[in-house]
């Protein structure tokens, strides 16, 4: 999907859907972040704290985006910013979509400014944030 700095435009919307989010992702994802807390990979414990089951470490949704982000930049450039917060939670069996707006750009700097967000319902975002694309040329 890599676009250039031309193809970008302030109030286009980019989209970008994830395959659903499966249990071994998420075992996975503890391995590697060093998060073993069972409430994302065990039903049991996560249903004892109230929790209608096993839920996704919020950071896979911030990772989902900056997948999305760096399919947007390819080789044109890199990610300089990623901020997001969480507002939702994602479970397995969801299908992520990331969503950008452009909501402006630089031609002094050749940079990109983007409203993100990932969501499993249309509406109901799981995570919100922006992001900046700095491109080389």
């Amino acid at each position: 999907m890599s676009l250039e700095w031309n193809e970008l435009q302030v109030d286009q919307e980019l989209e970008y859907v994830k395959s659903p989010i499966e249990k071994v992702q998420l075992v996975k994802y503890a391995g590697a972040s060093g998060d073993f807390n069972l409430i994302h990979t065990d039903d049991e414990t996560a249903r004892k704290v109230g929790l209608p089951g096993v839920i996704a470490h919020g950071m896979i949704s911030m990772g989902f985006l900056g997948q999305f982000m760096e399919q947007i930049i390819g080789n044109q450039g890199f990610v300089s910013r990623l901020q997001v917060r969480f507002a939702g939670m994602v479970r397995p069996g969801d299908v992520v979509t990331c969503r950008a707006k452009v909501t402006a750009k630089n031609e002094e700097k050749k940079t990109v400014e983007l409203a993100i967000l990932a969501e499993k319902e249309a509406g109901k975002p799981s995570t919100v944030g922006s992001a900046t694309l700095k491109f080389h040329r």
